[in-house]
This record gives structure tokens, C-alpha cells and sequence, in this order.
């Protein structure tokens, strides 16, 4: 899939306040009308990182938090939150979502999460990405804070960094 050229602002379309449709003329916030767009089979790509202690890593790894299967119930997190977007996000139009994936990758300090989301609709899909991204990171630091924590309860090695979407896509339906 692919976006059609004729749908990227170039940089000065991009900056014209004029053009804002998130806004009426007179400056309130309103939702974007999509309903005279057609359908396209769309597919965004977030990813994001949580950085942990090595031993904390070494934990999940074995099993060994107290909580339950960290990755697990992150992954229900992040599915969860990608099917919720449109109640958290302002203005987010509700989409049906056709499929969503996620990839954990364990390094020896950090955890990194991938989630792609799938919908055939008039709008994209990155909102439900990046959505899925950082509510699975801070399912897995939910799960963790008790090992992360130091001696006076605070989190100096913990933290989600680098969130960001790898890819948007878009085919006619």
C-alpha cells in the first residue's frame, strides 16, 4: 500500500494556517468531515522504547515479576488502547480497526514495541499506533515499578523515549 502523491501538503500547504481542519474560520476546534472520502485499506507503523535496568530486562526475560507476564498484558494493553483511541484522542473519528499487530524486542536495557494497525475507512490509522505504543509501554512500566524503583521510591533508570511513527499507508479499497 502506498499514499497517492496528490494527498502530502508540501511544506508551505502544510504551514498555512488557513488550512487547519481541525478548526472552523472562526478558530473553534471541530472534527474533520470525512464522509465524502472514499474508503482505502490503510496501515500505520508506530514503535517506541522503554528503558529499564539490565536486571529488570533479566525478570521479564525469566518470568520473574511478581505481577504476571509483563509482555502478555502489555499486549492486551496495547490492543485495547488501539481500539479505544477515538474516546481519548480529541476529535479522533472511530474506525474499524481490521487487525492489529505487535512485536516486543528485548535488548539488555530497554524494550521495544512495534504495533501496526490495519482499517479499511476514510481515515488513517497512526492515532491507534502511536495509542498502542505508549499504552504498552506503560503497561509493561505498571507491571515493573516495583523492581525499577531505587531506594527512595524513584525511577532514575526508567524511561518511554523515542516514540514515533515508522510508516503510514494507503490503498484505494
Amino acid at each position: 500500500m502506498s499514499e497517492t502523491p496528490d494527498e502530502q501538503p508540501t511544506t508551505e500547504e502544510s504551514a498555512d494556517a488557513d488550512d487547519l481542519t481541525h478548526t472552523t474560520d472562526d478558530g473553534d476546534v471541530q472534527m474533520v468531515d470525512v464522509g465524502d472520502k472514499p474508503d482505502s485499506d490503510r496501515r500505520a507503523v508506530a514503535v517506541g522504547e522503554i528503558r529499564l535496568q539490565p536486571s529488570t530486562i533479566e525478570a521479564i526475560r525469566d518470568d520473574g515479576i511478581g505481577k504476571g507476564d509483563v509482555l502478555a498484558t502489555a499486549r492486551v494493553g496495547a490492543i485495547q488502547a488501539v481500539k479505544h483511541t477515538w474516546e481519548t484522542i480529541p476529535m479522533c473519528h472511530q474506525i474499524p480497526i481490521t487487525n492489529v499487530d505487535t512485536d516486543f524486542s528485548l535488548a539488555e536495557d530497554r524494550i521495544e514495541l512495534q504495533v501496526a494497525v490495519e482499517t479499511t475507512g476514510k481515515t488513517g490509522c497512526e492515532m491507534e499506533a502511536l495509542e498502542g505504543v505508549t499504552t504498552g509501554l506503560n503497561v509493561v512500566w505498571d507491571m515493573v515499578k516495583a523492581v525499577e524503583k531505587d531506594e527512595d521510591g524513584q525511577y532514575p533508570d526508567t524511561g518511554i523515549e523515542n516514540v514515533r511513527v515508522l510508516a503510514k499507508e494507503k490503498q484505494r479499497a
